[in-house]
């Protein structure tokens, strides 16, 4: 897994599967497209913003013993992460299981109209979407229980 964030938005945290490569690059710039088409991203990007100024997030563990702000802030990036994501999955889930059911029809004995493959192949890629925005999001939850328990302590009252 690889992270990329924007120097404009740091809270934007766009995860891929792989190392840092010029595809994994260009699938961050993919997602971040599809943010900015959604109305989505809390900034503008100016003309010629390309892949090569994305910044990767190295991975560290967030625990209480790192700088605590540092905690605090990364914790509330991952869950901005997960919030995005979550969205992201709700939005197609419904329509990625019409199509879904439809794949069945592929294996049937069941004529069908070349109306309906061309329906089933434009679906594929809501599938696809889909599937790997669900991939996405409980990776994304597994790493923000950590960053939940992070906040909780840092929200918690001193004791007097």
């Amino acid at each position: 897994m690889v992270q990329y964030t924007l120097a404009q938005s740091p809270e934007i945290i766009l995860t891929i599967p792989g190392k840092d490569s010029a595809k994994a690059r260009d699938k961050a710039m993919d997602q971040l497209m599809e943010l900015m088409d959604a109305g989505k991203l809390p900034t503008e990007l100016e003309e010629g913003f390309g892949p090569q100024q994305l910044i990767e997030v190295k991975e560290s563990t967030i625990d209480t013993a790192n700088n605590g702000e540092d905690a605090i802030t990364q914790a509330v990036q991952l869950l901005n992460n997960l919030a995005t994501l979550k969205l992201k999955v709700q939005e197609s889930r419904t329509e990625a299981l019409e199509i879904r059911k439809s794949v069945d029809v592929l294996f049937s004995d069941n004529s069908v109209t070349e109306e309906e493959i061309t329906r089933l192949k434009e679906g594929f890629k809501v599938l696809k979407n889909f599937a790997q925005a669900n991939l996405r999001y409980q990776e994304a939850r597994t790493k923000a229980e950590q960053a939940r328990q992070v906040l909780d302590q840092a929200l918690k009252s001193p004791e007097t």
